[in-house]
């Protein structure tokens, strides 16, 4: 009986590939999509605000209440914050990645490699909270501050008043640093996949040619590396746009998106402007992802 499975499967192959991708295809069209399809359909709709129901009827007012000042300024500040951390952590992750493709010999690569990827493996919520501690105005961060007489200049940096001190775990610097934290694997691993892409017989070739260290990284390593920064600012950006968490435990009463969100469907009971400021990202990454198609992203995936 087996046999004849076996033979019939092996003689199919195409009815193999529908039995295998068939069961992740369903629940990515039925879950995944399904969820987006119906927030874009409930975005069109729109609260009534006499009754607090919703009404079932096509519009783009729902929309252009996403225009309104308020949102804007969310929409505005979470994108900056996305773009800020998605900047530092390229920054700070090149030169690691860098080194770990370039320099580290295989044994040493693996240990630095699980050390980059280490906080991955404890809870999400345990690193923030523990972010929280180290930025409190009692935390370690805090008294390290204080011991080199820094405090007045933070409280500049923060624009607090010097009276009483300030604390980071309530100021956008607070949570740029968490967010650039949490986020800084999902930047390394693909740059250093990008880097060790690059034949060492082009970097060779740029040397017998004349070229000096900084000209070679210049014109052959970055162009070359640059697919796995864009890569992993695919990671950065998107996770940063759409945390929920980070915000509502560090920084002040102004909203993100996720907040925003949240508030709308939870406290006001407007799911179709909760929904429509859902597609805000969407909209935005859609856009991200094809501008990072057209620079070779995908491939240093």
């Amino acid at each position: 009986m087996l046999n004849k499975i076996s033979t019939y499967l092996y003689l199919r192959p195409k009815l193999v590939l529908w039995l295998t991708l068939g069961p992740p295809l369903t629940y990515m069209i039925i879950v995944y999509l399904g969820s987006l399809f119906n927030l874009l359909i409930n975005s069109f709709y729109y609260l009534e605000q006499f009754t607090g129901l919703i009404v079932r009827e096509f519009t783009l007012g729902t929309y252009a209440r996403t225009f309104e000042p308020a949102n804007l300024e969310i929409f505005t500040r979470t994108t900056l914050m996305a773009i800020a951390v998605t900047v530092m952590d390229a920054i700070i992750a090149f030169p690691l990645a860098y080194y770990i493709a370039r320099f580290t010999p295989p044994k040493l690569k693996t240990w630095l490699i699980i050390a980059v990827t280490l906080p991955l493996w404890s809870s999400y919520l345990v690193r923030v909270y523990a972010w929280k501690l180290i930025l409190a105005k009692e935390g370690i961060l805090s008294w390290f501050i204080n011991l080199l007489g820094l405090q007045g200049a933070l409280d500049w940096l923060l624009g607090i008043p010097a009276i009483g001190g300030s604390s980071l775990a309530l100021s956008p610097l607070g949570m740029f640093i968490v967010f650039a934290y949490i986020w800084l694997p999902y930047m390394i691993i693909p740059i250093q996949t990008a880097l060790e892409r690059v034949p060492h017989s082009l970097v060779e070739a740029s040397s017998d040619l004349g070229a000096k260290p900084l000209q070679t990284f210049r014109t052959v390593i970055l162009p070359l590396a640059f697919p796995g920064v864009v890569a992993g600012s695919i990671f950065t950006f998107s996770l940063t746009l759409g945390d929920f968490i980070i915000p509502l435990s560090l920084g002040n009463s102004k909203f993100f998106i996720g907040q925003a969100v949240y508030s709308y469907q939870g406290t006001a009971g407007d799911i179709p402007l909760a929904a429509a400021m859902t597609m805000g990202p969407v909209v935005i990454m859609i856009i991200y992802l094809l501008i990072a198609r057209k620079m070779g992203a995908f491939d240093a995936l």
